[in-house]
């Protein structure tokens, strides 16, 4: 189970606690068990700072507060503070990453063939690039027909999700596709053979909804494993 530490307390030295928080994060590089730090401060009260440390387990967190850097560090902090820091222990219960949560549905639903949810989770003027078009596709709308034309060529084409990063409002997801063409696409014939290929997609997500797409993926592959192309 993760385990959060929220520390909270009152300084004016907001750029002192910065640099020991560097200071942290240097001295303790390949020791520490900490996975994620945050420093906010109030935006009601600059004087007041809450720093949230994320730990994979309460024991982990344990052995993190054994190291002396920590130790150090810690001493020097409350040193900054107008006053003593109150400390916050939680067993993390949920953990909702809602920008991949947001992708995953979106790589599933498609899946599952329903491409009204790209409507639903793309904003209107959704962006997207892909490596094999020569043109980019501009829209949510425009999109979404996109994948109609892959689903007419390929009617049970599906992602499965191989790895999934979430960094910022991006979301890099490195998937695999299967499918069949059973239906015409581009103005091909169907081949009956079944395709397979690998890709990496990035999302960018804006106020909840996914704004901007970025598709590597080995098209020249699937060309060949049509019969399209032979190289």
């Amino acid at each position: 189970m993760a385990f959060v530490q929220i520390v909270d307390c009152k300084t004016s030295r907001i750029d002192d606690m910065n640099r020991l928080m560097d200071a942290w994060v240097t001295q303790t590089q390949g020791k520490r068990t900490a996975t994620h730090a945050i420093v906010g401060t109030d935006r009601a009260d600059n004087a007041h700072v809450v720093e949230i440390v994320e730990f994979p387990s309460y024991e982990e967190a344990e052995r993190n507060s054994h190291l002396p850097e920590t130790d150090r560090i810690f001493h020097e902090m409350v040193a900054l503070c107008d006053e003593p820091p109150v400390f916050t222990d939680l067993d993390v219960v949920r953990d909702e990453q809602l920008n991949k949560a947001a992708v995953t549905r979106l790589f599933e639903q498609i899946s599952a063939g329903n491409l009204d949810v790209i409507l639903d989770l793309c904003a209107a003027d959704y962006h997207d690039h892909d490596q094999a078009n020569a043109i980019d596709t501009v829209g949510a709308e425009g999109f979404r027909r996109e994948c109609a034309g892959y689903r007419a060529g390929f009617p049970d084409f599906a992602f499965t999700i191989e790895t999934q990063l979430a960094d910022g409002d991006q979301v890099a997801t490195r998937w695999t596709w299967r499918a069949t063409n059973t239906g015409e696409y581009n103005g091909m014939p169907a081949t009956g053979r079944a395709v397979e290929a690998t890709g990496t997609t990035t999302f960018r997500m804006a106020d909840g909804k996914i704004a901007e797409g970025w598709w590597n993926w080995d098209n020249l592959g699937v060309m060949r494993q049509l019969g399209i192309i032979d190289v």
